[in-house]
């Protein structure tokens, strides 16, 4: 092999992962995965795919070897291959974010609802965490509260808040989040919350952003 021909077959091995994620809907199913593994079932639901189609993407990240799998009865259930993925996703949104003004934007009309919302950045909620003038609530699914949160959250599925709401102390401020600065979860909470007499905001953050707040600032 020659250096042409190395640099042409190493190039296109490197061609195959941005192939693999030209696909908006493989990048939500690896940002899902990210937050815990999930079946196929799951996926399908919250990316509104067909099982075919669900599957059909699956593959594609599998032969990418992005994703790897395993059976749990009658389940097949999906992971991230290796943390680096997750790293991967950062740097696609970071790049996003830096190069592209539409994504900002849209960030703060839909997820920030523009001045309507508190919203509070990490380092924020980190000043305060040892306060008990708040409670911090995480409105994923279970399982991704499980698979891994920040600490001192309290799991109040979505789902499940109306049934919650009762439990929760309205002389303290209720600060909600979800899997990061572009899910819809927290902004629905805190809105909820807010419509029902709460002092309520949003953490423009996630596990992964906070797994990395640790990394920079324990080093």
């Amino acid at each position: 092999m020659d250096a042409r021909s190395f640099k042409d077959t190493i190039y296109n091995e490197f061609a195959r992962i941005g192939k693999v994620l030209s696909s908006p809907k493989r990048l939500e199913l690896l940002d899902l995965l990210s937050q815990s593994p999930k079946s196929v079932e799951g996926l399908s639901k919250e990316t509104k795919m067909s099982m075919a189609n669900t599957s059909k993407h699956l593959q594609a990240l599998l032969d990418a070897r992005l994703v790897s799998y395993k059976k749990e009865k009658n389940y097949v259930i999906y992971q991230l291959a290796n943390p680096e993925v997750t790293d991967l996703l950062f740097s696609l949104k970071s790049i996003a974010e830096a190069q592209m003004a539409d994504v900002n934007l849209l960030r703060e009309s839909f997820i920030k609802r523009g001045e309507d919302l508190e919203t509070l950045e990490l380092e924020d909620w980190v000043e305060r965490k040892k306060e008990e003038s708040h409670i911090l609530i995480d409105v994923r699914p279970k399982a991704e509260y499980l698979s891994g949160h920040l600490d001192g959250a309290i799991s109040i599925p979505m789902e499940e808040l109306n049934d919650y709401i009762r439990n929760l102390p309205k002389d303290k401020k209720v600060i909600a989040y979800c899997r990061g600065p572009y899910c819809v979860y927290a902004t629905e909470a805190v809105e909820y919350l807010k419509a029902e007499g709460f002092d309520a905001a949003r953490l423009e953050a996630g596990i992964h952003e906070w797994n990395q707040y640790k990394e920079h600032h324990t080093h």
